[in-house]
């Protein structure tokens, strides 16, 4: 099974992307896109996720678009259908796992504590998100863990932010970081478009500054 690294374009950062409409989410996507980021998670969490998924795809080739907070084979299913390129999810489970691995697509499931991780291993899986990262022990939990789990890499998401993601990409077993603080809602309920462009190359900014 191919891991979410075989998708990823450029630089890897996932925005995180909540939007009520798929027109919201098309705005969100094109600010993304002229920061210089492809890749886009987009979390489902409204109604309309499915919805922006396709519609992104459409719109936005070049985009990598992926569906988050997948919780059941079915979810898994749905965002395929869609035309989801990738699946993340915040949690896992032996029936969630076994439905990701026949979903045909690249995927990064949640984990947040050894057991997990012990767990996404005996599937095979080396590539593996760290949720909530913040308030699973951050950075620190994850310099701890590469010690035990030689051979994973992480995608912190949860509670990263411009403040502390350098914290995150200064160890080596991250491969990737995500979150939303690249696409806040107030910038999106203002329609702040320019706002949240200028906060994703902040972010590249400083994946430079870490990984040269």
């Amino acid at each position: 099974m191919k891991g979410i690294q075989s998708v990823v374009k450029g630089t890897p950062i996932l925005p995180i992307l909540q939007a009520d409409t798929v027109d919201e989410a098309l705005d969100i996507a094109r600010a993304v896109q002229a920061s210089g980021l492809k890749n886009l998670e987009v979390v489902r969490r409204t109604d309309a996720a499915a919805d922006c998924v396709a519609a992104i795809r459409e719109s936005l080739p070049d985009m990598v678009v992926g569906m988050g907070t997948v919780l059941t084979p079915e979810h898994a299913k749905e965002a395929v259908d869609a035309g989801s390129q990738f699946l993340v999810t915040p949690t896992l489970s032996p029936r969630l796992l076994d439905g990701l691995m026949s979903s045909g697509v690249p995927f990064i499931p949640g984990t947040s504590n050894p057991a997990d991780i012990l767990m996404a291993s005996e599937y095979g899986l080396k590539e593996l998100k760290f949720f909530p990262a913040h308030l699973s022990g951050g950075a620190p939990m994850l310099k701890a863990l590469s010690s035990i789990f030689k051979d994973i890499k992480f995608c912190p998401t949860g509670g990263v932010s411009g403040d502390n993601v350098g914290d995150y990409l200064k160890l080596n077993n991250v491969f990737a970081v995500g979150g939303s603080w690249m696409i806040p809602s107030s910038d999106v309920k203002s329609g702040n478009w320019h706002s949240i462009t200028q906060k994703c190359e902040q972010a590249i900014a400083a994946f430079k500054e870490y990984r040269p």
